[in-house]
């Protein structure tokens, strides 16, 4: 195993409002933090000079709420890392994404970007404080597809407030009609801080949540998408290769306020606090070293998620751990799980948490 970093994540906790539901790092825009901001960035990126990042993600945040000439220092901030790499995402929301901004992403060697959409029903997007409509989304997805970028990812929502199963059949419908290789479903958990939290909302009932889960998964199959991990779908292998980094549990740099790196048995995760993070060298909100056993978990966990599963020859390099010996026992408990060319997965994604529990050591 080398020392370099396979993965970077970019935090730009900018917004140009907050929706209710979110509880990630965030602030309204103001031009004069992001500046600072964007300089602290700079700083750190300076420390990784010379590392070959296979994937780079852009998120937030809304990184295109900048204006225009601070989005242009962000983009300035990855052309020293953009040659080696194979994806660069970048999050987006339509109603700050104009024509400009699309040829600049175009143009900075970005390949695939991620737009947030959630629902295209109007009662839901005000309710979530959307500021876009379905109209705004496609008119949207139609520039980008014109200017050359088709890798287009689209997040949804689902089980949330107010939300009945016909309101997600239409946005599924909708999305699917735009042609787009890649599908994000996320459902709806009411965070603590967040304002859907605060006033009080409860997303759907356990039973029509899962009723919604089960229709979404049949009907993108039958679509033409391949359920490749829990949440995610893709068409003619336009999978998420940062995502992926993830899943099989490859080292990531996270860079910004409140974003996670794990380097070997490091990992740590930087403050939340907007203004600290810049003002400070190093400031963390959890820093911790991983056991072996700690790493061995957290991998299963992580890969298990994917439909082809845990590699399990890289799991042996990793750990010099021959997974089917060690785990024989939690494997033969029954037929939820199975190998298939160098991978162990789960047979059935619906019941993986039960799965998890059995390699859970006390």
């Amino acid at each position: 195993m080398t020392n370099r970093i396979p993965h970077l994540y970019l935090h730009i906790p900018f917004c140009s409002s907050i929706c209710h539901y979110c509880d990630f790092c965030h602030v309204v825009y103001d031009r004069k933090l992001a500046l600072d901001y964007l300089e602290k960035i700079k700083a750190e990126l300076a420390e990784y000079d010379g590392n070959a990042f296979d994937t780079i993600y852009i998120g937030g945040g809304t990184p295109t709420a900048l204006d225009h000439d601070l989005f242009a220092c962000l983009l300035d901030l990855i052309k020293p890392f953009a040659d080696s790499a194979k994806e660069i995402t970048i999050e987006a929301n339509p109603e700050n994404l104009d024509d400009e901004k699309i040829d600049m992403i175009v143009g900075s060697g970005i390949n695939r970007i991620s737009l947030g959409l959630q629902s295209i029903n109007n009662e839901l997007l005000k309710l979530m404080n959307r500021k876009h409509q379905a109209f705004d989304f496609a008119n949207t997805v139609y520039k980008l597809k014109q200017k050359g970028l088709g890798n287009i990812s689209v997040d949804l929502m689902y089980s949330l407030p107010k939300q009945t199963m016909e309101m997600l059949k239409e946005s599924l419908e909708f999305v699917v009609g735009l042609d787009v290789p890649h599908i994000s479903i996320y459902s709806l958990t009411i965070e603590e801080n967040s304002v859907f939290g605060k006033l009080g909302y409860q997303s759907l009932d356990e039973d029509m949540e899962a009723d919604m889960y089960e229709y979404i998964i049949s009907y993108l199959q039958n679509e033409g998408y391949d359920h490749y991990e829990t949440s995610n779908f893709a068409r003619n292998g336009h999978y998420s290769l940062h995502n992926i980094g993830y899943w099989d549990y490859d080292d990531f740099l996270g860079i910004g306020a409140g974003a996670a790196s794990k380097i070997k048995s490091h990992r740590y995760c930087n403050t939340r606090n907007i203004r600290k993070y810049i003002a400070e060298e190093k400031a963390y909100d959890e820093e911790l070293t991983l056991s072996v056993e700690d790493q061995e978990f957290e991998n299963i966990m992580m890969s298990l998620r994917m439909k082809r599963g845990l590699d399990l020859k890289l799991f042996y390099e990793r750990y010099n751990c021959n997974f089917l010996e060690k785990y024989k026992e939690e494997i033969a408990m029954d037929d939820l799980l199975a190998c298939k060319d160098g991978h162990l997965f789960c047979t059935n994604g619906n019941i993986l948490n039960e799965v998890l529990l059995r390699f859970i050591k006390d």
